[in-house]
Order: C-alpha cells, then sequence, then structure tokens
C-alpha cells in the first residue's frame, strides 16, 4: 500500500487526536464562535509544520494551513461549529450537560480532527518520499448556517485547490454520489399600524395578518413547484399580546432544492407572494436575505479514488463494548433498516460490511457545494454513530465522544490520506477530475450567494 507511512502516523497520533477531538467536544461553539476550537487546531498544525493563517476572507475563525510546494494542490476541509440547544452528557439515555447549551450533534469536533489528521499524515509521508505537492487544511466556521463556505468563497477562499475532500460523521461508511440540495434563507419583516384590537381594531394594519398571509400562500406555492423544492418557516416575532394589533412582526424562511435555479426562482416567487401580503394588509414589508448555498457536484473520478482507498483500508473494528453501547442506544431508536441493506445480521447497532457507494439524492443541504462549484470536489462519510441515528440527534452528540466516533474519525483520516497520496503519485488523476467537471459546470460559473450585501452575523 502506498500510504504506510501516513497510515502509520495516523495511528502514532491516534491519542492526540482524540485527545482534540474530546477537547472541542467539551467546548462546542456555534457558528461563527469557534474560537477555541479554531485556535486549537491552529497550534496543532503549526506544531506540526504547518504555515497557519487565521481569519482570512473576512472570516474571523476560518484557517488557511498549508505545507509543500507545487502541484497537485489539494484541500481538506474541516468544521468545528457546534448546533445550539444539543447539549449531552456521554450516555445511553437523552441528559444535557446544561440545558440549552449547544453540543456537537453533527459530530464536527470529529470532522474537524479527521480532516487534521488526513493533513499531517499526508505531509509525513510526503517528507520522508521527499514528494511534491501541496496540502492546503481549510478551516471552515459556521456550515451549520450553510454560509460559512460562502463567506471564504466571497473573500477568495478556495480557487488555490485543484481538489478537494470533505468528510462527514454518519451511520455509514459510503462515498455520497447523488445531490445534496441548494439552499436560500431569508426573512420576511412586516411594518403595519399598532391599535387595540377590541376598542378600534379599524385604525390597526396587522404585520402578523401579513406573516400568515404570506405563509398561506407559500403553501399554496408547494402545488406548483417541482418535487424537490422544500419551503420551511418560523414565525420569529408574532406580536406582543393578542389585544394589541402587532405592527410588526417577521417570519423566516428556507428554501431548499436540487439546484441553485431552482432555489433562487422559488425563492422569487416567494417575495412575490410577501409583497402580495403587505398589499392585501396595508403594511410594509423588508426582505433580509441571510444568504445560501449551492447543491453539491460529487466528482465521480474523486469519488471513484476514495472509494478504492475505502476498500483498501480496514475498516472500524467494533468492540464489544463498542456494541452494547450502541445496542441500548438502538433500543430508544427503532429504525433499523439501515443495518440490514449491509447483509450483517447479527449486529444491527452499527454499521458493519463492504463501503457502500452511494447514489441517491438527499434534501440535507451543506455548503459544501460551494467549494464543489469552483473546483472539483468530493464527499464521504464513515460510521461514527448507532446505525439508527438520526441527524442532528442526542445520540450523535453522545456518539462523538466515544470511541465510536473516534474509530470513524480515524478511519476518515486515513482515507483521505491515502486518496490524497493516490493524486500525488499519479497527478493525471486531477487532469481527469478536472475534466469531468468542466463537463459537469457545462459553461456555467460559480456565482458566490453570500452576496455583497449579506453582512457578517456578529
Amino acid at each position: 500500500m502506498m500510504s504506510k507511512i501516513a497510515l502509520d502516523y495516523i495511528d502514532n497520533k491516534s491519542n492526540e487526536l482524540k485527545d482534540l477531538a474530546m477537547d472541542i467536544w467539551k467546548n462546542p461553539e456555534v457558528a461563527f464562535k469557534e474560537v477555541k476550537a479554531c485556535n486549537w487546531i491552529s497550534e496543532y498544525l503549526e506544531k506540526e509544520g504547518f504555515n497557519v493563517e487565521v481569519g482570512k476572507f473576512g472570516v474571523p475563525t476560518s484557517i488557511r494551513a498549508t505545507w509543500g510546494e507545487g502541484k497537485p494542490v489539494i484541500g481538506l476541509l474541516g468544521e468545528y461549529d457546534a448546533l445550539p440547544g444539543m447539549s449531552q452528557k456521554v450516555s445511553t439515555v437523552k441528559e444535557s450537560i446544561k440545558d440549552g447549551d449547544p453540543g456537537h450533534a453533527c459530530q464536527h469536533n470529529l470532522l474537524a480532527v479527521a480532516h487534521l489528521g488526513a493533513a499531517i499524515a499526508l505531509k509525513k509521508e510526503m517528507e520522508e518520499k521527499n514528494l511534491k505537492g501541496t496540502i492546503v487544511f481549510y478551516g471552515c466556521p459556521g456550515e451549520e448556517t450553510l454560509t460559512g463556505k460562502g463567506f471564504m468563497a466571497r473573500g477568495g477562499a478556495f480557487k488555490d485547490l485543484d481538489v478537494a475532500f470533505a468528510w462527514h460523521p454518519g451511520t455509514s461508511n459510503i462515498v455520497l454520489r447523488g445531490v445534496m440540495t441548494a439552499s436560500n434563507s431569508f426573512k420576511f419583516h412586516f411594518k403595519g399600524i399598532t391599535a387595540h384590537a377590541g376598542a378600534d381594531p379599524q385604525n390597526g394594519r396587522s404585520a402578523l395578518d401579513a406573516v400568515e398571509l404570506t405563509n398561506v400562500g407559500a403553501n399554496y406555492l408547494r402545488e406548483h413547484v417541482t418535487d424537490d423544492v422544500r419551503i420551511h418557516y418560523v414565525i420569529t416575532d408574532g406580536g406582543q399580546a393578542p389585544n394589541i394589533v402587532p405592527d410588526k412582526a417577521s417570519v423566516w424562511y428556507y428554501v431548499r432544492a436540487l439546484n441553485r435555479e431552482t432555489v433562487e426562482d422559488t425563492y422569487n416567487r416567494l417575495i412575490k407572494v410577501a409583497n402580495g401580503a403587505a398589499m392585501m394588509t396595508e403594511t410594509n414589508v423588508e426582505l433580509e436575505y441571510l444568504g445560501g448555498c449551492y447543491e453539491t457536484l460529487n466528482n465521480k473520478v474523486l469519488g471513484d479514488l476514495l472509494l478504492e482507498s475505502m476498500n483498501e483500508i480496514p475498516a472500524q473494528e467494533w468492540s464489544k463494548e463498542d456494541i452494547d453501547f450502541a445496542k441500548i442506544l438502538e433500543e430508544n431508536k427503532t429504525n433499523k433498516e439501515g443495518a440490514f441493506e449491509t447483509g450483517n445480521t447479527e449486529n444491527v447497532y452499527l454499521f458493519s460490511g463492504k463501503p457502500i457507494d452511494g447514489k441517491s439524492n438527499s434534501f440535507n443541504s451543506t455548503d459544501v457545494g460551494d467549494v464543489q462549484h469552483i473546483i472539483p470536489g468530493t464527499m464521504f462519510m464513515t460510521a461514527t454513530s448507532n446505525i439508527g441515528a438520526a441527524g442532528h440527534s442526542w445520540h450523535n452528540t453522545t456518539c462523538a465522544a466515544t470511541e465510536i466516533g473516534f474509530k470513524g474519525m480515524l478511519y476518515a483520516a486515513k482515507i483521505m490520506a491515502d486518496s490524497s497520496l493516490k493524486i500525488i503519485n499519479d497527478p493525471s488523476i486531477v487532469d481527469k477530475a478536472k475534466e469531468e467537471f468542466e463537463k459537469s459546470m457545462s459553461g456555467k460559473e460559480y456565482n458566490c450567494p453570500i452576496t455583497d450585501d449579506v453582512i457578517f452575523p456578529n
């Protein structure tokens, strides 16, 4: 195997990598507030000999860490933000560390460290074999808002890469071939006239009525969009008391679809709906566009490379303790269908079996799609949770601080290091990936969905 030095280095560094993942897990920070995680990752990469820049591209907790010289330039896309309200102890029952606090229910503590582990292992083998090429670890904040990489791209990130690898924790070992949706996030803020709702309602102009009419219009719109469109919303401000006609009200929308053009079309139609609601209620509406992301564009050439490495490198070996822990989690989660798809009928609690070549589309979204519309990229998952764990669940938070999560993290680091070394030893893979990328783009250019008027969140 070409990457024995790299794989051994990950094994040698495994305790340090687990400790770093655990430190990030114990100190969960939400989008764009990842100060501790950013510092710890930067310090580790500096210690390993990388040239580290923090806060580039107009994003204070972003990282660009490089080592090497020349081509190919290989990118590794780390993330480290947590989810609000997902605090959870390492436990087989739902039990927060502190109610309302954030937690790593998307396991970005593992995600960050897997990419870091791949970077340092890749460097180790390249040094010892005097191989040419450049490694770039991109630390990407704010993925949970689906705008972090967009803000970075607006500032010029990712254009330096030839290819990029992205890994995400999951419930199976799978190369992602399908599409994850593009999205837009935006708010409608309505302003009306307050009045006493009982004594003189005729003098009021209800901003809440406008919000509700917008939502009714959105729900009727669902019948007249393509099947891949998803529209969801929450009312963020609906007034203070029933006997006061609300003069202010707001609603927050997400629109998703399997391509950027459909998202934009549906977004523009919803603006018309909101304008119509404002006319009907004699209120004013203000649009606050919060940004969006592209659909994923997974490169088949690079995906084939990942699948090859996944089949060559031994997968996670689950201990009895791992299986017993997952079994109790699964008893709180009845969905076990995925286990039987692997052909394994003995352990239905953790993924085992051959890696999956995944073809299905997904209605999740990720800002990795922005990077994949700038340069060729691909994405995969390894098992880091019990097989029935739902996305953004407390199961994920608890598994992210156990050997279940750590084993999937280290396996992912080895896969990325091995696949990257295959490219370094055969640069023609980059040419093939770029040829496929150009065909997939069909002459289109990436237009950053984080437009100049979108303000970076404070």
